[in-house]
């Protein structure tokens, strides 16, 4: 079975919570679903602080990503106050979007990591979403990138995956997994994490 490598990639001032949804929910695929995923974590900096000061080292800088290499991206949001944008809309973070969205690959974001997508210029067009509250304030931001916003939690175009909050993180993980395997396979997965009715049923 080919591996399907996932570059996970982290601005400064992340959310730990948004990124840790990938790395588990993928991490649980790899040992006890259908095997064939891989995370890699990647950063413009050699070491990262997230949002209220956890502190992490990515595997690997932003300049040795090459595309071919990998199957998904995945970006978690943060928080402007945390130094999220400095990164997220810098050159080198948004010409990696667009490499990937230019190889149809699949790009699935969280919350505020829709406006780095937005401003790369590859959802011009497109629908998306990205935080809802706070008067829409970032949704209003999202459609001044010429992104066409729909108001739902989780927004879905071609390659391309938006979500409008943190409360979204998990099911945006499972989606990019049934993406990356398989409906069945995704179902198997949330089964063994306890993510179903039944969760005592089999004790």
């Amino acid at each position: 079975m080919k591996t399907k490598n996932v570059l996970l990639l982290l601005a400064n001032g992340f959310e730990a919570y948004e990124a840790s949804v990938f790395t588990d929910i993928l991490g649980w695929n790899k040992w006890e679903g259908d095997g064939s995923t891989e995370v890699i974590t990647c950063g413009i900096r050699k070491e990262l602080k997230c949002t209220w000061n956890f502190t992490v080292t990515p595997e690997i800088l932003l300049t040795e990503v090459d595309v071919a290499m990998f199957d998904a991206l995945a970006i978690p949001g943060g928080f402007e106050a945390a130094g999220f944008y400095t990164d997220a809309f810098s050159n080198e973070f948004l010409s990696v979007i667009r490499e990937f969205d230019q190889a149809d690959k699949i790009i699935a974001s969280i919350c505020v990591g829709a406006l780095p997508i937005g401003k790369s210029g590859v959802l011009k067009g497109r629908k998306g979403t990205t935080y809802h509250l706070n008067n829409g304030y970032r949704q209003t931001q999202l459609a001044s990138f010429g992104v066409e916003l729909v108001k739902q939690p989780i927004v879905t175009d071609k390659n391309i995956i938006t979500s409008s909050s943190p409360a979204t993180a998990l099911d945006v993980a499972f989606i990019l997994l049934e993406k990356l395997t398989s409906p069945e396979n995704c179902r198997n997965v949330k089964h063994l994490m306890g993510f179903n009715k039944e969760r005592y049923a089999d004790e």
